[in-house]
């Protein structure tokens, strides 16, 4: 290298960024021990942002396009170095470019099961997973809360994050929503909707914004889901009695075509058929007709009636109606008798009791 290209090169003039990756959010321009020459071309392109620090601190922030670099369009940079109008000497500067483009199908999921409480199931697990896309909307603030002094800021360094608060954020959406489980999956636009909602703002306080969220799944632990499997397979099938029948019905005609029993075989095989087949068929009639009249068990007995008697002021008793009807027959008890039984306010003549009134019919006249 010839004394006038190293001189040359120790005054950079020429600022730019091609990016030729999909997931770099920051970069620093790498300008080592050289100086920024005074009038210096910057080219800031479509989605991306510049941003110029001065030891550390935040200057000037440029958008896309071309620049030569004066103090007129350096004005926070020109405040810093105390320069006068028409500074045109050589200075140092870190910059740092932000691709502001959406960073899109960046994943999200749950690494454990959420537990969450439905109106119809209970206590219940969920899993969830799917997408985001988000942007730099705010490169200064993002460069300062996030990025600090790294040279180059990915999205892998921030995802986890991202993630994270997806996760916890959105996961309470969903129970705040009181969606029960089994209309969520007709629902994720709207729970898409509440979660974006629910994390935008922790999104804008690092100079982000939450441009697309995404559910692809929720999902059920397995055994509950094969439980619903079952349920279901229970409704398609509908009256278990026809099903039975045509289960039935299947059965016999391969029993039918057996080979080895011929024609005999054949004969025996529908014969067992139609008796299988109507056995069961009875079966789950029956069944059925119970469970619809309510006759799965027999009903309680009725209770016991019993009464007590005043006989000469004392109290007597208690007495079944069998007891009173013998007593009745033998004289011991007739119409004016005092009785009472559980339920009574008072003693009453036996007369005003309709368990007790028919026997008196049925005594014979006394012997004249």
């Amino acid at each position: 290298m010839g004394l006038f290209d190293k001189i040359r090169n120790e005054f950079i003039d020429i600022i730019e960024w091609t990016d030729n990756s999909n997931d770099t959010i920051v970069w620093k321009f790498p300008r080592y021990q050289n100086e920024i020459k005074m009038n210096a071309k910057l080219t800031v392109r479509e989605s991306q942002e510049a941003i110029f620090l001065n030891e550390g601190t935040i200057a000037d922030v440029f958008k896309p396009g071309m620049y030569n670099l004066t103090t007129q369009n350096m004005p926070i940079m020109t405040t810093l170095k105390g320069w006068k109008y028409g500074f045109n000497s050589p200075f140092k500067a870190d910059v740092f470019y932000v691709n502001t483009k959406q960073f899109t199908n960046q994943k999200w999921g749950t690494k454990n099961p959420i537990m969450l409480r439905d109106a119809e199931f209970g206590p219940i697990r969920l899993r969830a997973f799917g997408s985001y896309a988000f942007r730099v909307i705010d490169s200064a603030k993002f460069l300062k809360e996030v990025v600090g002094t790294n040279q180059e800021f990915t999205t892998d360094e921030i995802n986890e994050q991202l993630r994270n608060l997806a996760v916890t954020r959105g996961m309470d959406a969903v129970a705040e929503s009181k969606i029960p489980v089994l209309d969520l999956a007709s629902n994720y636009d709207e729970v898409s909707k509440l979660i974006t909602d629910k994390i935008r703002p922790e999104f804008n306080e690092l100079g982000l914004d939450l441009t697309k969220f995404l559910i692809e799944n929720i999902s059920l632990p397995p055994e509950v889901e094969a439980a619903l499997d079952k349920r279901s397979s229970m409704g398609i099938i509908g009256n278990l009695g026809a099903y039975t029948q045509f289960q039935a019905a299947n059965a016999m005609e391969d029993a039918a075509k057996n080979p080895s029993g011929g024609m005999m075989g054949a004969g025996m095989g529908a014969g067992m058929g139609f008796g299988m087949m109507n056995q069961m068929g009875n079966a789950f009639q029956n069944q059925q007709f119970n469970a619809q009249s309510g006759m799965n068990t027999p009903p309680p007995p009725p209770p016991v009636v019993q009464f007590f008697v005043a006989v000469n002021g004392q109290q007597t008793g208690p007495f079944n109606i069998q007891q009173l009807q013998a007593m009745a027959t033998s004289g011991q008890f007739n119409k004016q008798s005092l009785v009472w039984k559980q339920g009574m306010s008072g003693w009453l003549a036996a007369e005003t009791q309709p368990e007790l009134i028919a026997m008196f019919g049925a005594v014979p006249p006394p012997i004249v």
